[in-house]
């Protein structure tokens, strides 16, 4: 992820979440030390698409996943699942050995997506997301 790419992804971000992160918390993480931010890039129409977006941290053998998101139009087509595979991939070659984050309680489609990648929900954070509670998930390699 690079600072030319914050415009397609605050698009992005606005349409997936009802409280979106603005340009200035996307800005934050890629000047971070122990935040890794990716973007995955699909062909289009004879150039490139930003089609998702993956921010992380990975600290003393832990990482916890922030913010993960697909634009809608490439949706159900692997991209967060390639997303997800690559960052645990990179996250094990560093030797993490826990992986934690927070899931919206209604957010099925990514509670299913994670528990197929072996996340375990451990425990809820009640009223995290303002009137919604969070589904805290961790995954141990």
């Amino acid at each position: 992820m690079t600072a030319e790419d914050l415009d397609d992804i605050l698009d992005i971000e606005t349409v997936s979440f009802p409280n979106p992160w603005n340009r200035g918390m996307f800005e934050s993480e890629l000047r971070n030390p122990v935040s890794f931010a990716y973007t995955l890039k699909v062909s289009l129409g004879g150039g490139m698409a930003l089609a998702g977006y993956i921010v992380f941290w990975v600290a003393h053998g832990e990482a916890h996943i922030l913010n993960i998101a697909v634009k809608p139009e490439f949706r159900k087509q692997g991209i967060g699942k390639t997303l997800l595979a690559a960052a645990l991939d990179m996250m094990q070659r560093n030797l993490v050995y826990e992986v934690f984050l927070e899931v919206r309680r209604s957010n099925m489609a990514a509670r299913d997506l994670y528990g197929k990648f072996g996340f375990k929900e451990v425990f809820e954070r009640k009223g995290y997301y303002g009137g919604e509670d969070a589904i805290v998930m961790e995954l141990t390699f």
